[in-house]
């Protein structure tokens, strides 16, 4: 399963990494017109739309409906000043997103549709014919909604904090020994450690010590994708658990 280990210490870079993190750079702008709050807020969408796509399917919508609805609901978001919504104190990402897409849906099967769905207005670009293949592979279970939503949540920063990974290491021209250690990184390898050695022409104490430099970056890659999506560094530990908790279910 792909997740973190249950003994992520905090990091002592945090404090530095918050200074730059899309969702308190969104919060700290309030109701203001912010260029850089606008882009962060965009950004953090086009991320993690999907989660809201599944949620929104376990509702019981058609694929098309979803599409549209999604779609509307981000243009919404990014046109309008929903951020007055937030409470400064519970702010993390996650949970106002959800509210706000329940309010949107409310919304929407309380009012008569007279124009088309999203009435003209930009919105982000999806990938519908994705967002449904990835729908497709979702277990046929009794899975609700929100625990569907909070799962696919889970799983996405997980999924950015290896493909972040991955980048590093191609960048560094360690390819070949990313991948073969990615299984372990990610806790799901089904050979040893002196298997992975003689495959990759290392010693097994060589592939174990980057492996240990793997797994510690990967862990602090996680905490990074998630401090993105708070609004206080204090919240990531709180955070990670509950990330930790929704992977083992």
């Amino acid at each position: 399963m792909n997740r973190p280990s249950d003994g992520v210490a905090p990091s002592a870079k945090v404090p530095a990494l918050f200074t730059t993190t899309h969702w308190s750079v969104v919060l700290a702008a309030g109701q203001s017109e912010s260029p850089q709050a606008a882009q962060a807020l965009e950004t953090l969408c086009r991320t993690y739309w999907y989660p809201l796509y599944a949620y929104v399917r376990r509702e019981g919508y058609d694929a098309t409906d979803a599409q549209d609805l999604t779609q509307e609901f981000f243009a919404r978001l990014l046109a309008k000043n929903y951020l007055a919504q937030v409470e400064r104190q519970k702010g993390k990402f996650r949970s106002f997103l959800l509210a706000a897409l329940r309010h949107f849906l409310a919304d929407q099967r309380d009012r008569a549709r007279a124009v088309k769905r999203g009435g003209g207005a930009d919105c982000l670009s999806l990938d519908a014919q994705t967002a449904e293949e990835r729908y497709r592979l979702e277990p046929v279970d009794r899975m609700d909604a929100e625990r569907i939503y909070e799962r696919r949540w889970a799983m996405t920063l997980i999924e950015r904090a290896l493909t972040r990974l991955r980048d590093e290491n191609v960048a560094a021209g360690k390819t070949e020994l990313f991948e073969r250690l990615r299984s372990f990184v990610a806790g799901e390898s089904d050979v040893s450690c002196g298997e992975a050695a003689t495959r990759l022409g290392l010693t097994e104490s060589a592939v174990k010590s980057a492996l240990h430099r793997l797994r510690q970056r990967y862990r602090e890659l996680v905490r990074e994708e998630i401090a993105h999506t708070v609004a206080d560094p204090a919240e990531i530990d709180a955070e990670l658990r509950y990330l930790i908790a929704v992977m083992s279910q």
